[in-house]
């Protein structure tokens, strides 16, 4: 008896987090799945089941083709740019003798930005007339079209992006950095150990896992990249920028494809889910290889 009075308990606890999943999860989902065997325009009270034309269509499309590429491209230059600053921004803080906690909510505060007032400001940052561009053009002659070639557009998004997480994931850092007893520290410089040997053989085996956690929330902002792409490219320029939300949101609200644009979204979860599964896979094997987990 009391055992199931136990279990009812547990079930009362848990029903928030259950009714949320339910409201907020499985049945958009399950909508989601039934939308994408349809031709729905998000306006029509009638529309038609076209069972798997749209997923066909979809597996044919440049848009979506240019969104699986597009993404993998932030991912190897906007994962390193953050990975890399994070970690500066953690050793910078983690040798403060005080006031660490001020410094990393500075840093932090960017996180808590708008991306739309962000991208706005960059924008007029970097428009034709702006200083920036005039300085460049009166002293060095370039005429630079930041947002209007492939690979400078790319690079400012994931620019910003990293500019934004920086402050994040160095506090998720920061935190590995505060766990490391320092009495490792001593022994090491004791016994003689250089500066390399100290993070290779220490700081890095024991900042793994802040680290593993930082690399796979990176590599998953690669693929929910919308607001910053749809502020200053609209995807441009020739699908430079197109990532999986802006041909979502493309053929769901510009088009008016409802049911197109959920087979899209359905194809990139799984892309998603495959992606980040594989190389959360290789992540692990590299510390088993090494001896860090």
């Amino acid at each position: 008896m009391r055992t199931r009075h136990n279990n009812r308990l547990g079930w009362l606890f848990a029903s928030p987090y259950l009714l949320y999943g339910l409201i907020f999860f499985l049945i958009p989902l399950g909508w989601s799945f039934y939308l994408s065997i349809t031709d729905w325009n998000l306006i029509a009270p009638v529309f038609h089941h076209v069972g798997f034309e749209n997923f066909m269509k979809a597996l044919k499309s440049p848009g979506v083709h240019a969104a699986f590429i597009v993404t993998f491209k932030f991912m190897i230059v906007f994962v390193p740019m953050v990975i890399a600053s994070s970690l500066v921004v953690a050793l910078a803080v983690h040798g403060l003798p005080r006031f660490k906690g001020l410094f990393l909510i500075g840093f932090f505060l960017p996180y808590l930005a708008s991306g739309v007032v962000s991208s706005f400001i960059v924008k007029g940052f970097l428009s034709y007339n702006s200083p920036v561009n005039k300085f460049l053009r009166g002293t060095f002659s370039l005429d630079v079209n930041w947002l209007g070639t492939p690979f400078s557009a790319l690079l400012v998004v994931s620019v910003i992006m990293a500019w934004k997480f920086t402050g994040y994931y160095a506090l998720i850092l920061t935190s590995g950095f505060e766990s490391i007893n320092k009495e490792i520290y001593e022994a090491a410089d004791i016994d003689g150990v250089n500066g390399w040997q100290r993070f290779w053989k220490i700081t890095l085996p024991l900042l793994y896992p802040a680290l593993f956690t930082t690399l796979i929330l990176s590599i998953g902002v690669t693929f929910g990249i919308f607001t910053e792409v749809y502020q200053l490219t609209g995807g441009g320029p020739n699908f430079a920028t197109n990532t999986w939300q802006m041909e979502i949101y493309k053929q769901a609200f510009q088009n008016l494809s409802a049911g197109y644009a959920s087979s899209v979204a359905l194809i990139a979860s799984v892309v998603t889910f495959i992606s980040i599964f594989i190389i959360r896979k290789f992540l692990e094997m590299w510390g088993k290889r090494n001896g860090w987990t």
